[in-house]
């Protein structure tokens, strides 16, 4: 008969350790031989490593542009520009208190993983059975466990009871938390048990192996540790930044010299008033093309998502996950207790026939009915009893039962039945057997449950059911045999079913998973039980049944490239280990992935801090919820799909920003390097930091506008980004100038200011006019960058359209009427209306131009564009693999053109032999009568 065995993780014991594990049982370790080792091994505990707060804050102030607008702000207090040093210092600390408040990130997974050891331990010592405090273990120490101890070190069981008797029993540990199985493992003398799991049944006396950092839960905590990467977010926010921080410093050194030697506003001046009159100029215009509020519309946008997802059950801790979740491509998720229940369900059962013997399966040809199988097994079953399998079957009968449903105390009494005599389960016989009195007709008879094998020898062989419980075994159930007795001395069994038992998935996984799949994200499973659990549970979730034995990461025999491969094809992993979890995750993320990860107990911690973004499910542990990102609060796995939905939406709205706001910055930076260069013309202070404050606080309403979610996981494509906001910025100057050459040459407006010349006609007018189309075209280009199609095709929020558009018609009402505090001139209505009505119609233009480059774009085009030796050899691979691609798809034609020949021609024949058939039949059955 098969069985499903369990295939224990082996822990490698040192020689030098080994020889400090031969303690006498019933004496233990001395005084002195405990503050030895502890001095040798330290204390069992995790080491703490805690950062401090301060610093933490201070982190937020780094940064490529925080750099620029740190030394803005600071040269703004050397010229006394009091105005611009307030507001730069108010956007870095606004945004640094955004980080830091809103995430309030939980780096507490050390301290959790701490707090899942056992507080108080019963050691021998000095030939005394004491209780000490946990964190004073060493090796050597010989311990006692019982039912519901937390295991407190990772040690030997030695098979020797807590009095120093022989016990040939073993105990039935719960490791569902470190190792991800579903089952409670039953271990006997010689195996080790692992650092917090719980004892579930038996009692033994064993010797610690491993303490603190070394044990099995050690070293998750240190692979925890040592996950310190910086998150994918940061590093598209660095690359903007730089690029941005790049071509603003390169623009401006260049327009300094101009303005010092070049083109100086007064060439009569000194070198020194030039150099500081140069400088102040370059620095407003600095100050107005940085993205200023890049970083803090970004915090605000995923603060604002974060209280979303927060109505919806998915607590955010990390802000940046939001955006992380919304590029995920594949979803690694452990499988006992997120994708499963984590508790042993009754399935479908093996049904004996009545009346059915060794020889005749067939019996009466009547079948015992589901109720009678449970019925039984609640005869046999032990009343209080912590052991999952019992608590399973009892809980299955009192459901299912009619009888035990009807009773109105849930007790062991038994309507219509008395159970006159219990016998418990124990090792050597490997069942439970209940005496029961059938109280309608007084016959009594024995009901036994039990070990497959055990029943079936019982009833004295029976190879249907036998081969019923290898088909179970084979689909990684568990499998009990209940029997009961037909004869008056109670010695002759029939066997009356298995009953099958498995972990069952949630009701709501399956949906999920198809969820998932429809938003482009592949769900792969990982677990720690058996590759045919594994398999079975991938099965009944709607899932490919390529579960991979998770050894197989570990083969040296392979190189790198074909693991990852093997992670990439295969739909699940199985007899995980941390380590294991930790290079699942790992290998995928050098594949270029976006890995997710979710779990809920100790084992799962290491990965889910190393994966992009970890989720922490319903009913976690401490360890978990404190690496993950998010943590959900409700059952199950819905809520991912709505947590990946909300981040969508999020990362469209934050991309939308970056492609306005870079356009804006390129087009500002190259009309006033020109304008500058060959005009000497540029905007008064006042209105370029007008520009800059009032667009950007007006845009912070982009975090809720109305997204259009993507059906597949987003990317930044920054090539893309930059060269579309290249082409976008560079339309924008051409616009800017053409309203320029028409006020300047066509209207004959001077480029002289009014505060330099107030004696001048129309000084100062062309400077309105052009702070009013520069405020206005760009902005309202933000109606188009909302969405990668047309902007017609999803239309943004009132709140969006009120705000944004009410900035640029208070714009206009102050260009038109002009207001000398802040250096406008009245420039009159024509200009005023005529100005902002052509920006919303080359709003309209330039989405057309948006459009038509998205529809081209492709990697081809971004190696051409921008060739790096990793994208050229990328290409290189997916050239490749579109060949072969190409080859197995016309050979696929080919077959199929066969095949249907194939089945063309044995359809004819088919219908010839039947026309043939029929004309014989007709000839045979026609008699000719001759008179």
């Amino acid at each position: 008969m098969e069985e499903a065995v369990h295939v224990e993780v082996a822990d490698e014991i040192s020689p030098e350790l080994e020889a400090l594990l031969h303690t006498e049982p019933l004496q233990g370790l001395t005084d002195a031989q405990v503050a030895e080792r502890t001095a040798q091994f330290g204390l069992n505990e995790i080491p703490e490593t805690k950062s401090n707060p301060l610093l933490k804050f201070l982190s937020y102030f780094l940064g490529p542009i925080s750099y620029l607008l740190e030394i803005a702000c600071i040269l703004s207090g050397i010229f006394a520009h009091w105005a611009d040093f307030g507001i730069l210092l108010a956007v870095l600390i606004i945004n640094a208190c955004i980080g830091f408040f809103e995430e309030a990130r939980a780096e507490s997974a050390l301290d959790a993983l701490k707090n899942t050891l056992a507080l108080k331990s019963r050691t021998w010592r000095n030939g005394k059975l004491v209780e000490v405090d946990s964190n004073t273990l060493v090796p050597g120490d010989v311990i006692a466990l019982r039912l519901g101890d937390i295991i407190p070190a990772d040690c030997r069981l030695l098979g020797v009871g807590v009095q120093g008797e022989i016990s040939e029993g073993t105990l039935q540990i719960d490791q569902a938390a470190l190792t991800g199985e579903s089952l409670p493992v039953n271990k006997g003398k010689g195996a080790t048990a692992y650092s917090s799991a719980i004892v579930k049944q038996g009692q033994m006396l064993a010797v610690v192996t491993k303490t603190g950092i070394n044990t099995y839960i050690g070293r998750a905590a240190n692979l925890i540790s040592i996950t310190t990467e910086e998150g994918h977010f940061q590093k598209i926010i660095n690359s903007i930044g730089n690029f941005l921080v790049i071509i603003t410093l390169a623009m401006a050194v260049v327009l300094f010299l101009i303005r010092v030697w070049g083109r100086p506003s007064n060439p009569e001046d000194p070198l020194l008033t030039r150099i500081k009159h140069s400088l102040m100029e370059v620095l407003v215009l600095t100050i107005a093309a940085i993205p200023v509020g890049l970083p803090t519309i970004m915090s605000v946008t995923m603060a604002v998502g974060a209280s979303q997802l927060a109505k919806k059950e998915v607590i955010v801790k990390r802000l940046t996950a939001i955006e992380e979740l919304a590029s995920v491509s594949i979803l690694c998720s452990d499988k006992t207790g997120t994708l499963t229940l984590n508790k042993l369900s009754f399935d479908v059962p093996y049904l004996s026939n009545k009346g059915n013997t060794t020889d005749d399966f067939e019996g009466t040809g009547i079948k015992y009915d589901e109720q009678d199988l449970l019925l039984h097994s609640f005869f046999a079953s032990e009343p209080g009893a912590q052991d999952a399998i019992e608590s399973a079957i009892r809980k299955a009968a009192q459901e299912r039962v009619t009888v035990l449903k009807e009773r109105e105390n849930q007790d062991h009494l038994i309507p219509g039945y008395k159970v006159n005599n219990f016998i418990p389960f124990n090792p050597t016989s490997k069942y439970t057997e209940a005496t029961v009195t059938d109280l309608a007709t007084g016959k009594q008879f024995r009901a036994i449950k039990g070990a497959p094998q055990v029943i079936v020898k019982m009833v004295g062989g029976h190879d249907e059911a036998t081969e019923a419980v290898n088909n179970f075994a084979r689909r990684g159930l568990r499998a009990l045999g209940v029997a009961r007795t037909i004869d008056d001395a109670m010695t002759k069994f029939e066997m009356i079913g298995m009953i099958s038992l498995l972990d069952p998935p949630r009701p709501d996984s399956a949906h999920t998973i198809q969820e998932c799949h429809n938003l482009g994200i592949a769900v792969k499973m990982i677990t720690g039980d058996q590759q045919i659990i594994g398999k079975e549970v991938a099965h009944r979730l709607g899932m490919n049944r390529t579960i991979l034995d998770a050894s197989k990461l570990m083969d040296s025999s392979l190189d790198e490239e074909a693991l990852i491969d093997r992670c990439v094809k295969c739909d699940g992993f199985a007899q995980v280990i941390p380590e294991h979890k930790y290079k699942v995750v790992e290998l995928l993320q050098k594949r270029g992935y976006l890995v997710g990860m979710t779990g809920d107990g100790v084992n799962d911690a290491p990965a889910l801090k190393k994966a992009n973004v970890g989720i922490a499910v319903e009913g976690c542990t401490d360890a978990a919820r404190s690496a993950a990102d998010i943590v959900l609060l409700a059952e199950g796995l819905s809520t991912i799909v709505d947590g990946v939905k909300c981040s969508r939406a999020i990362f469209q709205r934050m991309r939308s920003y970056a492609l306005y706001r870079i356009a804006s910055t390129i087009h500002f930076l190259l009309f006033f390097f020109i304008s500058i260069c060959a005009y000497g013309f540029s905007l008064p202070p006042k209105l370029i930091l007008l520009i800059a404050v009032l667009n950007d606080a007006a845009t912070l309403v982009i975090s809720v506008d109305n997204a259009q979610i993507s059906q597949r996981p987003d990317k930044w494509r920054l090539g893309q980004l930059i060269t579309l906001s290249f082409v976008l910025g560079f339309l924008l100057m051409i616009i800017s100038w053409a309203h320029f050459w028409v006020a300047h040459y066509g209207a004959g407006f001077t480029t002289l200011s009014y505060d330099d010349f107030p004696d001048v006609p129309n000084a100062g007018v062309l400077q309105t006019i052009m702070y009013l189309q520069i405020s206005s075209c760009p902005h309202f280009v933000i109606f188009s960058t909302r969405l990668p199609g047309y902007f017609y095709e999803n239309m943004p929020s009132w709140t969006f359209i009120l705000v944004v558009a009410g900035t640029q018609v208070f714009a206009m009402f102050m260009s038109i009427f002009g207001v000398r505090a802040l250096d406008a001139t009245a420039i009159g209505w024509g200009w005023g209306i005529g100005v902002l009505a052509v920006s919303t119609v080359m709003f309209m233009i330039l989405d057309v131009v948006k459009v038509y480059m998205i529809r081209k774009w492709s990697f081809d085009l971004t190696v051409k564009l921008y060739p790096t030796k990793a994208r050229k050899a990328e290409l290189q691979d997916r050239l490749a693999k579109r060949s072969i691609k190409n080859r197995v798809d016309e050979n696929v034609i080919k077959a199929r053109k066969v095949l249907y020949l194939t089945m063309g021609v044995i359809a004819w024949r088919k219908a010839v032999e039947a026309s043939r058939k029929k004309v014989a039949g007709a000839n045979s059955s026609t008699t000719l009568y001759v008179n």
